[in-house]
């Protein structure tokens, strides 16, 4: 472990995340090198060299590292700090418990595919990469909206309802599950299409290939229409705006918690395959 290098990213917001890395800062001096603590993503920590980022918070947290570190190749370990914690699985004991392991090589990261957006024919340029999903929603008024969905030359279908979400396998468990949509392998390279609220029978989600690129183009949209990263970073959607999504150049690269399957996680977090009495 010599020589490794940690970078912190602590979500200060969340209660008891910053007397945790006080606690834990002469720990981490034992086995590596610190590379700094940053509060939250956002911090510039894409330029930061280190073998891996240690991100004290929940779900969101975690999201919002990955956008930023992805590029760089840094592994990221969450620590749940927060309320569900479905990616940032570790607890403070076992982060402890295995970072040795995880410094060492002895538990590898899993990749993680991730999205690309951009804006085309708006007025302000906007990209970001997407770790979870990105959301066409209707807004104020709240009235129906049009949008069409094309993967590359094929078009998918033309959408009137509250909106469109097009996620990644790991965004599969967050606004895609709650609009209806499968649950993926997060292993897998491919995309749901995913309908919100749409006004008839016909429509439903759609998984398709990871590889071709998509565009949202609005035919009708609300003033408050926006397209929304992760749930996180938000732009507002002018009527013939087009979002095109490809897939990203890079992963999400996510320390997996050595004693829960991805499958497990379903069962004991979202109680996956449960009966409705079982307590």
């Amino acid at each position: 472990m010599a020589g490794k290098r940690i970078l912190i990213l602590a979500n200060l917001s969340k209660p008891g995340a910053g007397e945790e890395v006080e606690r834990l800062k002469p720990w981490f001096a034992d086995r590596a090198e610190t590379v700094e603590v940053v509060d939250g993503p956002g911090g510039g920590v894409g330029d930061v060299e280190a073998d891996l980022c240690i991100v004290f918070g929940g779900d969101g947290t975690l999201l919002g590292a990955a956008r930023e570190v992805a590029p760089s190749g840094v592994p990221l370990m969450g620590v749940n700090m927060g309320k569900l914690g479905f990616l940032a699985d570790f607890s403070v004991e076992h982060m402890q418990r295995h970072l040795d392991d995880i410094l060492d090589g002895r538990i590898r990261p899993t990749e993680r595919m991730m999205l690309h957006v951009a804006l085309a024919d708006a007025g302000e340029p906007f990209e970001s990469l997407v770790a979870n999903d990105i959301a066409v929603t209707a807004g104020e008024p709240f009235r129906m909206i049009e949008v069409n969905v094309v993967q590359g030359e094929e078009a998918i279908a033309t959408y009137l309802g509250d909106g469109v979400v097009v996620a990644t396998p790991t965004g599969s468990t967050g606004y895609n599950l709650s609009a209806g949509g499968p649950i993926l392998d997060p292993s897998l390279e491919a995309m749901v299409v995913t309908p919100v609220a749409a006004h008839t029978l016909a429509m439903r989600p759609m998984v398709v290939r990871g590889d071709r690129p998509i565009r949202i183009t609005a035919n009708r949209l609300n003033p408050g229409s926006a397209l929304v990263v992760d749930g996180q970073v938000s732009r507002k959607l002018d009527e013939g705006a087009a979002v095109d999504i490809r897939r990203a150049d890079c992963n999400a690269r996510i320390v997996p918690h050595p004693g829960r399957s991805f499958f497990r996680r379903l069962t004991n977090k979202l109680q996956w395959g449960r009966s409705p009495h079982h307590t």
